[in-house]
């Protein structure tokens, strides 16, 4: 193993403000999306990948709704059984694999998204996006794609 590659202070302060955006910047999101809508973001997210536009008929199999989240199965689990209880996602047996199941979008969880996206997304733009310009935004969605990008190759 080589030497450390220790960040200096100019990067310690940019990895500490970024981990305090995200940790702050979540826990207000949810907050207010669990007060506006009674859901949890960890309900939103569930509920956004079964209504992308790639997703055929709001239906993925329970691996491929962890893959999209980055989950590890149990959190999946528990997660879709939470939201099944209350009636936004049908969990479904897969046919062609027995230990392997579907999680289907119900049309109380399309109407929970749809009463519930507007308000969220105005705190997105409020909170995020209202004090950059369009060449920071630019510049955002270039880093991000790039820490993505190395992520995803190791």
């Amino acid at each position: 193993m080589g030497t450390t590659r220790w960040l200096d202070d100019e990067q310690q302060a940019a990895w500490r403000g970024w981990l305090d955006v995200h940790t702050q910047l979540s826990a207000r999101l949810g907050r207010e999306l669990q007060a506006a809508s009674g859901l949890s973001l960890s309900d939103y997210e569930i509920l956004v990948a079964l209504t992308d536009d790639d997703v055929p008929e709001h239906s993925l199999r329970m691996f491929e709704l962890g893959e999209r989240l980055q989950w590890e199965k149990s959190r999946v689990s528990k997660q879709v059984s939470r939201m099944e209880a209350r009636g936004l996602v049908e969990r479904r047996h897969c046919a062609d694999d027995r230990r392997g199941a579907f999680v289907d979008l119900t049309d109380a969880g399309h109407a929970a998204i749809a009463a519930a996206a507007p308000s969220h997304v105005e705190l997105v733009q409020e909170l995020f996006f209202d004090g950059l310009s369009p060449e920071q935004v630019r510049a955002l969605a270039d880093f991000a794609s790039g820490v993505l990008e190395r992520v995803s190759s190791r």
